[in-house]
């Protein structure tokens, strides 16, 4: 039976040396004409649609349909723009390309994403550091606004695309905030946060996650832990 693995974006897998946030504030103030309009909203591990929302709740603006699919559309131009500026930290983050590289050669692994991204944000941002052709298909922010929802969305949809023995009790998450364990937790997935983002390990093992690394670097122990069960050792331990 294979491992169905999801994997978050920001702050596990790249940094984008906050193209993101520039080319929604950006976009925010094209078409809503509105500036700065995401200063003190929390972004790491929640929905652009949520994030999205928060904003114009401030703003105190209506939840206009036309609106909405103008900014999603505007920014998705922006981010094009945003994800080629330079930036602090930018880059693919420590060991993650061998060990996508590892897991993809696995016949035991399907690879997808789960990630609070719009999906075509997701697309520009993986494709810009070459990293998206390792992912047969993802579950997105569009999909639901609570992120919690997303698991069952990436495993039915990994089950259409090939993964056809997928079971919930073989689903990894691996994220970088604790709102991406508790996502795993809510849908009784195992959770392996990574200390890449804004979160210490301590903090990760504190929000109970079952597997917790400093950053991907060690593929062997990645790998190791896949062939030993991955996880049910209790939260924050191997």
């Amino acid at each position: 039976m294979p491992y169905l693995i999801l994997f978050d974006i920001d702050g596990t897998l790249v940094l984008t040396g906050g193209a993101g946030g520039r080319a929604m504030t950006r976009a925010f103030r094209d078409v809503f004409l509105v500036d700065d309009a995401f200063r003190g909203i929390p972004m790491p591990g929640r929905t652009d649609p949520h994030i999205v929302a928060d904003a114009i709740a401030r703003a105190g603006l209506g939840p206009d349909t036309a609106l909405l699919s103008s900014f999603r559309e505007r920014y998705r131009e922006r981010l094009s723009e945003a994800i080629v500026e330079p930036g602090p930290r930018k880059g693919v983050l420590p060991g993650v390309r061998p060990l996508l590289e590892a897991l993809h050669a696995r016949a035991d692994v399907f690879l997808a994403l789960l990630t609070g991204n719009y999906s075509d944000a997701a697309r520009i941002k993986l494709e810009y550091f070459g990293l998206w052709q390792y992912f047969a298909c993802g579950a997105y922010g569009e999909e639901a606004p609570d992120r919690n929802r997303l698991v069952p969305v990436a495993l039915e949809r990994a089950r259409a695309c090939g993964a056809h023995a997928a079971a919930l009790e073989r689903v990894i998450v691996v994220g970088d905030t604790p709102l991406d364990v508790a996502c795993a937790h809510s849908a009784g997935a195992t959770a392996a946060a990574v200390a890449t983002g804004g979160h210490t390990t301590q903090e990760l093992a504190g929000s109970g996650a079952d597997v917790v690394f400093e950053d991907l670097s060690d593929t062997c122990r990645f790998l190791t832990l896949l062939d030993n069960g991955f996880g049910g050792r209790g939260p924050g331990r191997e």
